[in-house]
C-alpha cells in the first residue's frame, strides 16, 4: 500500500501580531509548527503501516520556502519513507486552487501509483478547509472529509471510514485510490522521539521546482491563483470588559443581572431579548429580474429534512449584492422530494428556485452535488455562487471550484461590491481578528460564509414561488458508499446555528458532573444552547457539534455565557459577534475576561447556583 500525507508548516497563530500602521502580519520571531491536523494525518498513515507490519510506503509532501523542509523532517521521524519537497518562488503567492494544481502534479509524478491520500481537515492559519477536496477533484478521487476513524482492511482495496456530519456521524466505504481530510479523533498525536528524529535525517527528500511539474509557469504561484487579497486590516472586538471580583458570590450574581438589564439582553420579565444582539434583517423586496451580471446563486443545504438556518443568512447577503447590482436572487435545492421548501425560499429572498431533483439526491454526496452544480454554472452563468460554511458546503464548494477552475473565498463574514462591479469577499485570518478583503479573477465569483453571522432577508410570505427544474442528464452513481447514517440523542448540535442564548462550556468547569449545572442555568435563561470548548470536546464531556471556535462552529446569539471557559483565541473566534458575553472563570489572568462585557471571578460551582437565583428571582 503506498500513502501520501500532504502537510503544511504554519505560524504559531496564536503568537502572530498585526501592524495597524503597516498593514500587515508580523512574522518575525514567531516559531513554525507542522499544521496540528496534519499531525493527525500523518499519525494515522504510520498507524495504518504499523498494522501492515511496515508493508506500506508512506510520502510525505509540502510545498513551501525552504524552512518548509522541517515539516517533512518531522514526518520522517513519526515514520515516512520519504519526502517530496516543492520549493521554488514560482509557487509563492499560490491561493487554494494554485496549490492544489501542484499538489496534483506532484502526486502523478513522484507517486503516481499511490493508494490513499491523507490531508489534514484544515490548516490553521488559513482556515479555509478547501485544498484536500480540491485535490480530490483535479485527481479524480473518491472523497470523504473530516474522517474521524478510518479502517483499511489488508487485502481489500477499500476503506470503511467515520465522517463526522452535523447530525452525528456516517459510516462510509469506497474502493481504492481515494483521498481523506482528517479531524480531531483520526489518530494519537505521535511526535517523535531523538533517535527517531536523527534517523529522519538519512531518510531521502526529493526537492521539486515548477519546471519539473509543468512547462507552463503560469499555472503556479500568483499567475495561476484566481484570488488574490487586497489590504488587510484587523479588527478589535468592543467589550466593557467589567469584572466583578472579591464580593459574595450573590452580589456578584446580582450585579451581573443589573448589567444585562441595563444592556437591554434582559427584559422586564427576566427572559433575553431576541435578537439582541443580531444585525437588523434585511428587506426581502419585490421579485427581481435577472438583469445583465446574471443571478447571485445561494445553495441551500437542509438538515434533517428542514433548511438550515445558515440558507435564510446566505438569501439575506444574496438580497444585498442583487440589489447593488441590479440582479436576481436564485436559489438552488438539491435533493429529492424538497420542492415544499420552495416557498420558504422565495419568502427569505429567492426570485428562483432551480430544483434538482432525483432519488440519487436524496442524502448529500460531493461528487454527485459537485456534477449538477458544475452543469447549471456552465448552462446558466450566475454572477456569484453562495455556499454555506459547514461541513458539506465547504468540501461541496471546494470541489465545484475545482472543477470548474474558479476561485473560491472560504468562511467569509461579509461581501460587498466594489465600485467595478467585483464581488470583495471579506475572509477573517489569523484567529479572526484580520480581515482580508478577498478579490477573484474568475466568474460567477464563489464563496462559503460562516453560520451564525450574517443577518437573513426579512420573509415576506406574500412573494409565491417560482421554480424551474434542472437537468440532470448524465448524472452518475455515488462514489462513496453511506452504510449508516448515526444521530445519538445529543451528538447533532444543530440547535447552537441559530440559538439566542448559549451557555459555552469549558474545561474549568470541573468535570463532566458539573454539565448538569450548566444545563440548570440554560434552562434559568428560558431554554439556551449548550456549546463547548475543543478541550471539553477532546474530553469526551459534549459531542463535537457543539465545538465553537477556530475548529468548531461561529455563533451570534444575543447573550453567549462562557462558564468555565479561558478564552484563547481558538475558541473566542467563534463568538465574536455574540451581542453579550459574560465568564465565569476562577482565574483572574484567564484571556475570557478580555472578551467579554461582564466577568465574574471565582469557582464555577459557587458561581452558577447564585446567579441561576439571580435569574429565577427576575422572573417570579
Amino acid at each position: 500500500m503506498k500513502i501520501v500525507v500532504c502537510v503544511k508548516q504554519v505560524p504559531v497563530v496564536s503568537l502572530l501580531k498585526f501592524d495597524n500602521d503597516a498593514r500587515r502580519v508580523v512574522r518575525d520571531g514567531v516559531p513554525n509548527e507542522l499544521n496540528p491536523f496534519d499531525v493527525l494525518g500523518m499519525s494515522l498513515a504510520a498507524n495504518i503501516k504499523a498494522e501492515r507490519g511496515g508493508e506500506c510506503e508512506i510520502v510525505a509532501l509540502t510545498m513551501g520556502p525552504p524552512q518548509a523542509r522541517e515539516a517533512l523532517t518531522q514526518c520522517l521521524a513519526m515514520g515516512a519513507d520519504r519526502g517530496v519537497h516543492l520549493n521554488d518562488m514560482a509557487f509563492a503567492g499560490s491561493d487554494t486552487l494554485a496549490t492544489a494544481r501542484a499538489l496534483s502534479l506532484a502526486v502523478k509524478r513522484e507517486a503516481a501509483d499511490f493508494d490513499l491520500i491523507i490531508c489534514g481537515r484544515n490548516s490553521v492559519d488559513a482556515e479555509t478547509a478547501q485544498v484536500g477536496a480540491e485535490l480530490a477533484e483535479l485527481l479524480d478521487l473518491p472523497l470523504i472529509s473530516a474522517v474521524r476513524r478510518l479502517e483499511a482492511p489488508i487485502g481489500r482495496a477499500e476503506i470503511i471510514a467515520e465522517r463526522v456530519a452535523d447530525y452525528g456521524y456516517d459510516l462510509t466505504r469506497c474502493g481504492l485510490p481515494a483521498l481523506i481530510t482528517v479531524t480531531e479523533d483520526a489518530a494519537p498525536e505521535a511526535y517523535p522521539n531523538r533517535a527517531a528524529r536523527q534517523a529522519a535525517q538519512d531518510k531521502p527528500v526529493a526537492t521539486l521546482t515548477a519546471a519539473d511539474l509543468s512547462d507552463d509557469p503560469a499555472l503556479f504561484g500568483a499567475a495561476g491563483s484566481p484570488t488574490w487579497v487586497s489590504e488587510i486590516y484587523s479588527i478589535e472586538p468592543k467589550r466593557d470588559r467589567i469584572v466583578s471580583r472579591d464580593k459574595p458570590m450573590a452580589e456578584s450574581a446580582a450585579e451581573l443581572v443589573a448589567y444585562l438589564r441595563g444592556r437591554g439582553v434582559l427584559t422586564e420579565d427576566g427572559k433575553v431579548a431576541e435578537g439582541a444582539g443580531a444585525a437588523a434583517a434585511i428587506p426581502r423586496g419585490a421579485r427581481r429580474e435577472r438583469g445583465g451580471q446574471g443571478a447571485v446563486w445561494v445553495v441551500a443545504e437542509t438538515l434533517g429534512g428542514d433548511l438550515r438556518p445558515v440558507t435564510f443568512e446566505l438569501l439575506g447577503s444574496a438580497v444585498a449584492v442583487a440589489d447593488a447590482l441590479g440582479a436576481s436572487v436564485e436559489a438552488l435545492l438539491l435533493g429529492h422530494g424538497v420542492a415544499r421548501h420552495a416557498a420558504a425560499l422565495a419568502a427569505y429572498g429567492a426570485d428562483r428556485v432551480l430544483v434538482a431533483d432525483d432519488p440519487r439526491l436524496a442524502h448529500y454526496d460531493n461528487s454527485l452535488y459537485t456534477q449538477v452544480i458544475a452543469d447549471a454554472v456552465r448552462a446558466r452563468g450566475p454572477y456569484a455562487l453562495l455556499l454555506p460554511s459547514t461541513l458539506n458546503g465547504r468540501e461541496l464548494a471546494a470541489r465545484a471550484a475545482a472543477r470548474l477552475s474558479l476561485g473560491l473565498t472560504g468562511d467569509c463574514i461579509g461581501l460587498e461590491v466594489d465600485d467595478e462591479g467585483r464581488l470583495v469577499q471579506l475572509k477573517p485570518a489569523f484567529g479572526g481578528n484580520i480581515v482580508a478583503p478577498i478579490l477573484s479573477r474568475t466568474r460567477p465569483y464563489m464563496a462559503t460564509l460562516r453560520p451564525g453571522i450574517l443577518a437573513p432577508a426579512a420573509p415576506d410570505w406574500g412573494v409565491a414561488p417560482i421554480t424551474e427544474a434542472l437537468g440532470l442528464g448524465g448524472l452518475g452513481e455515488p462514489r462513496v458508499d453511506v452504510m449508516e447514517r448515526v444521530a445519538g440523542a445529543d451528538e447533532g448540535g444543530s440547535d447552537i446555528d441559530s440559538a439566542n442564548i448559549i451557555v459555552g462550556v469549558g474545561k474549568g468547569i470541573g468535570g463532566p458532573e458539573n454539565l448538569a449545572l450548566a444545563r440548570r442555568l440554560a434552562e434559568a435563561l428560558g431554554g439556551a444552547a449548550i456549546g463547548a470548548t475543543r478541550d471539553v470536546t477532546e474530553l469526551g464531556w459534549l459531542p463535537r457539534q457543539r465545538q465553537i471556535g477556530l475548529s468548531g462552529k461561529s455563533v451570534a446569539p444575543s447573550l453567549y455565557v462562557a462558564v468555565g471557559v479561558r478564552g484563547v483565541f481558538n475558541h473566542t473566534v467563534g463568538i465574536q459577534r455574540a451581542g453579550a458575553i459574560v465568564a465565569v472563570n476562577n482565574s483572574g489572568r484567564a484571556p475570557i475576561f478580555q472578551a467579554a462585557d461582564f466577568g465574574i471571578l471565582g469557582d464555577c460551582e459557587e458561581a452558577l447556583p447564585e446567579i441561576i437565583k439571580a435569574l429565577e428571582a427576575r422572573t417570579t
